[in-house]
C-alpha cells in the first residue's frame, strides 16, 4: 500500500482564524472542486510563513475564504501563506508503472 499525493493547493493566504469552532479548514468551494477535495476529507496544512504543520479536515467555506478553525487557529495568523495537501491510498506494487498525477493548483 502506498500513500500518494492527490491534491496540492499552494500560495493560499489565510483570510481568517476562528478559535470558537470544533475544527477544520474552511476553503473556497471552487478551489475544493478544482483540487478534487471533498468536504470532511483529511487535509495536511503546511504554514509556509512559520513552518508549522497540522492535520485537519476540509469544509466548504465562502468564496475566497481560507479560514483555519478550532485549536489549529493558534498555528496561523491572518495573511500567512499556507499549502493544503490531500492524499489517496493506492495498492502497493500496482502503483508502479502508472502515472498518478496530483492536481496542483497555484492560488493567489
Amino acid at each position: 500500500m502506498r500513500v500518494m499525493l492527490k491534491s496540492k493547493l499552494y500560495g493560499l493566504k489565510v483570510t481568517d482564524a476562528n478559535l470558537n469552532y470544533d475544527g477544520s479548514i474552511s476553503l473556497d468551494p471552487e478551489l475544493m472542486r478544482k483540487a478534487d477535495i471533498l468536504e470532511y476529507e483529511q487535509a495536511h496544512v503546511l504554514n509556509v510563513t512559520n513552518g508549522k504543520r497540522f492535520i485537519t479536515y476540509a469544509i466548504a467555506g465562502d468564496e475566497n475564504e481560507v479560514c483555519v478553525n478550532g485549536a489549529a487557529s493558534h498555528l496561523v495568523e491572518i495573511g500567512d501563506e499556507i499549502m493544503v495537501l490531500t492524499y489517496e491510498v493506492s495498492g502497493g506494487s500496482s502503483v508502479l508503472g502508472t502515472h498518478l498525477k496530483p492536481r496542483i493548483i497555484k492560488c493567489g
